[in-house]
């Protein structure tokens, strides 16, 4: 409710109405149509008829107007003067009806209702009301120029703030790429000490895995050498069917002496040039007379079912689940692709290869320190290059704040990174301006997103009365929750109530200084309305 109109009621209120002689139920603003000894001329032009049937309880006009004081029609109005009070209008059907409609008792003359003449009385409780509701504004007001010059005092430290960021900006980026070519360098030598340990670290390896390879040389040429004459023939090779070259399932004397370079037999000197032909494949004799133990058929194993299974293994071990376990082994063994596990002797090889070489030796004191310099390099330019990112977002939230919509002399600034809560018998309702609106259950629950800000969305000649909060959480088979804020003016800042007109559409009631409009001269206007 603006502060003029405030005052226009007071005045009409406070100022003693002057009767004006005219038909009953005919308002001060169509006298001039209601003229006696005049024919009278309805109201919408259709006829006209001799001023005795004005009021005569027959209605004449189809617009009802030539009986305003009386019930004979249907669509007819009634003209409460209510002087001392608000002036009113009834429907004609309330004439004369036993009740009294209007405080100064006129429209029933006719009834034998008791009524009293209330407009004195209730024009004074509305003027002391509308009284304070001016006070209210005018208060409101006053500290709606408060916050404006805040807000102006704010946005001067808010630009002058972003233009100090800046010049440490300036002086951050310096001291960020100077760390990173300090970085870059101490990374470099680094890296080639890094490179080089590991390079030693594979020579190494590489030693280990050539001198075990000569030595299951040496061990095999002794278990191929049956007869211990310093030879291993192709008779001797024949009886390790595993090195059959085509994989047909027949190892020949012509597969055995093609595997011996095309001699009968070779001495430990040849036999070093075929050992690549036959490590992959050969089986030591120690492994081959090992045999596995023959697996039972699943089937075979298993008990017949019966009601107390779960009672014969534990409660972590049942059977199916080691199934699936080794299942999950097979799957994985699958995703080798066309790999073949080597023989359990080349396994255990492997493993034996793997556990003599160990893991990688530590740095030497000058690599370490190397990778020491680097690290702590790197770290410094981390924590600068951090620095920098905060100070990125400084400057982007505060210009994002500078730039912000608070209102035509930014008088709404104050509400930026604020809350305001309502308490119902079932929710708390949270409102924080120009960020989201929420709700959440009194008695556990999670919080639900009643929308985000949207924009200012008042009327055209006052389009910051109104916010809306849009795209919150979903509603079932429903659209997106949303929230509109209608804003009136107050001297304090509180959220006053809230409801649910529409499915998953929300609406608050906000009260707020910097809503409130300066009011008018109270001398002026006294002038204006004599």
């Amino acid at each position: 409710m603006s502060c003029h109109y405030l005052l226009v009621l007071l005045l009409s209120v406070g100022v003693s109405a002057v009767e004006v002689q005219r038909p009953r139920g005919v308002p001060i603003s169509k006298r001039q149509f209601y003229e006696e000894g005049k024919p009278f001329t309805c109201l919408d032009g259709s006829r006209s008829i001799p001023f005795d049937r004005v009021n005569d309880d027959y209605c004449d006009c189809q617009d009802g107007s030539d009986e305003p004081g009386t019930a004979a029609c249907p669509n007819g109005s009634f003209h409460c003067t209510n002087a001392g009070f608000r002036e009113a209008f009834i429907p004609s059907s309330r004439i004369n009806d036993g009740i009294c409609d209007c405080c100064d008792t006129t429209d029933e003359y006719n009834s034998g209702a008791t009524c009293q003449n209330t407009c004195r009385e209730l024009g004074r409780k509305e003027q002391e009301s509308l009284r304070e509701m001016a006070e209210i504004a005018k208060e409101g007001f006053m500290l709606k120029q408060q916050l404006i010059q805040e807000a102006k005092r704010s946005l001067e430290e808010k630009k002058a703030k972003v233009l100090e960021i800046q010049n440490n900006k300036k002086d951050l980026e310096t001291k960020v790429e100077a760390l990173r070519t300090v970085k870059e360098t101490a990374e470099q030598p680094e890296k080639e000490a890094k490179e080089r340990h590991l390079k030693a670290w594979e020579d190494q390896k590489a030693v280990i895995r050539m001198e075990k390879d000569k030595a299951r040389m040496a061990e095999v040429f002794l278990e191929l050498d049956d007869d211990a004459d310093g030879f291993v023939s192709v008779a001797e090779l024949l009886t390790h069917a595993e090195l059959d070259t085509d994989s047909d399932g027949s190892f020949t004397e012509e597969e055995a002496k093609g595997l011996l370079g095309g001699v009968e037999k070779v001495d430990t000197l040849a036999f070093e040039s075929l050992w690549d032909n036959i490590k992959e494949k050969y089986l030591s004799e120690s492994s081959a007379d090992t045999q596995a133990p023959v697996e039972t058929p699943q089937e075979e194993m298993r008990e017949p079912a019966s009601d107390h299974d779960s009672d014969q293994y534990p409660e972590d071990d049942i059977p199916e689940e080691e199934e699936e376990e080794e299942e999950d082994e097979d799957d994985d063994d699958a995703d080798d692709g066309d790999y073949k596990a080597p023989p359990a002797s080349r396994t255990q090889d492997k493993k034996d290869d793997d556990d003599d070489e160990g893991m990688m030796p530590p740095y030497d004191q000058e690599t370490q320190n190397l990778i020491d310099a680097a690290q702590k390099a790197r770290d410094e330019f981390d924590a600068a290059e951090k620095a920098l990112r905060e100070v990125d977002d400084q400057i982007r939230n505060l210009e994002k704040e500078i730039s912000f919509d608070f209102g035509p002399s930014a008088e709404f600034a104050y509400l930026y990174s604020q809350c305001y809560e309502l308490s119902t018998s079932e929710y708390i309702y949270r409102l924080c301006p120009f960020n989201r609106v929420s709700q959440k259950p009194k008695f556990g629950g999670s919080e639900t997103n009643l929308g985000v800000w949207g924009k200012w969305a008042g009327p055209e000649d006052n389009i910051y009365s109104v916010m809306k909060y849009e795209h919150g959480t979903g509603c079932w088979q429903g659209p997106n929750r949303s929230t509109t804020v209608k804003l009136t003016c107050g001297k304090e800042t509180v959220v006053t109530s809230t409801s649910e007109p529409s499915r998953c559409e929300y609406l608050m009631e906000f009260i707020s200084p910097a809503v409130c409009q300066e009011p008018p001269s109270l001398d002026s206007t006294i002038r204006d309305e004599l």
